[in-house]
């Protein structure tokens, strides 16, 4: 009976410290017979790095043929990395990793015995703690994940990370999902198929530093909202609902006080804290109506999620 191929899609952006200590831990791990079910493949994706990543890549190739590689022509995000590397991927099993080995190799073999047991079509992992995190990031963390699940039907767990292994039948059905605003921990949720969570505690960057700011974060949590929710716009049409009662309730009140004191000049400082209310409110509708324009009207450009400058 032939071997599963399993393949390790790895989205890469200034990872030349880490890729060397990566590739060797799959590899101990392979030395070991902790991966004997499966035959690897690699992908590795350069996301417009601007140090020697892609050298790496290179020699990493021109010693093992099981190592292929994606580079674009710029920087296109991490969620155009793991498409791409799903694209390119040919494995029966396929796990998407990073490189800076935060996602612990030596979960592999666990995730591969749910998979080939054919009870579960995906085995995910998720953070228990976040030591090493700034505790303001943590906090937004925790509640960005708790809002998710509120409002949108992508069941999004926190601690969520893109370290999952899956069947070809999801990665077939996440690679059927063509929009261009990609948001993946939604869409690992969204797609559905049975799901095993490995949890495990949270491991320090091997090497390198973080690419995420806390500024990257919130526009990334702000794209999964709107990627996968329309409360923003129903919220946005309650608070202008609102502000109409709140407006016409008013001038019924200054009518009658008008009428009653004849004093129409007193009462200003309030008059302009209630336009600057209504005001705020109405720039802030505005706003997240027009990020769904945005998001609409970037669909509709139809442009690709990269552009491959070299692949091997």
């Amino acid at each position: 009976m032939d071997k599963k191929l399993l393949t390790i899609v790895v989205p890469c952006y200034n990872e030349q410290e880490s890729l060397p200590l990566f590739y060797q831990a799959i590899i101990d791990l392979e030395k070991e017979g902790k991966l004997n079910p499966v035959d690897l493949e690699f992908v590795f994706v350069d996301d417009g790095s601007r140090d020697n990543t892609l050298g790496v890549f290179r020699e990493l190739s021109a010693k093992d043929d099981r190592v292929h590689y994606v580079s674009f022509s710029r920087n296109f995000g991490k969620e155009a990395g793991i498409y791409a590397g799903l694209e390119k991927s040919k494995g029966d099993y396929v796990v998407i990793m990073d490189a800076d080995l935060q996602d612990p190799p030596a979960m592999l073999p666990e995730m591969l015995s749910y998979i080939e047991s054919g009870e579960y079509e995906c085995v995910a992992t998720r953070r228990v703690d976040r030591k090493g995190e700034p505790p303001i990031r943590s906090w937004f963390a925790r509640k960005f994940y708790r809002l998710m699940n509120k409002i949108s039907n992508a069941d999004i767990v926190d601690g969520a990370r893109d370290y999952q292994m899956m069947t070809r039948k999801v990665v077939d059905a996440i690679l059927s999902m063509k929009e261009y605003n990609r948001f993946s921990k939604g869409i690992f949720g969204w797609v559905g198929f049975k799901r095993k969570w490995l949890e495990f505690e949270n491991v320090e960057r091997v090497a390198g530093e973080t690419k995420w700011s806390f500024w990257k974060l919130f526009i990334y949590a702000i794209d999964g909202i709107v990627a996968f929710s329309t409360t923003p716009l129903i919220m946005a049409s309650i608070f202008g609902l609102i502000m109409c009662l709140v407006a016409f309730v008013f001038i019924i009140v200054i009518i009658v006080r008008t009428l009653i004191f004849g004093d129409p000049t007193s009462g200003w400082p309030s008059m302009v804290c209630i336009i600057l209310l209504v005001s705020g409110i109405q720039l802030l509708c505005m706003g997240i109506l027009g990020e769904y324009l945005a998001k609409a009207y970037l669909e509709t450009k139809n442009r690709p999620k990269y552009l491959v400058q070299e692949e091997r």
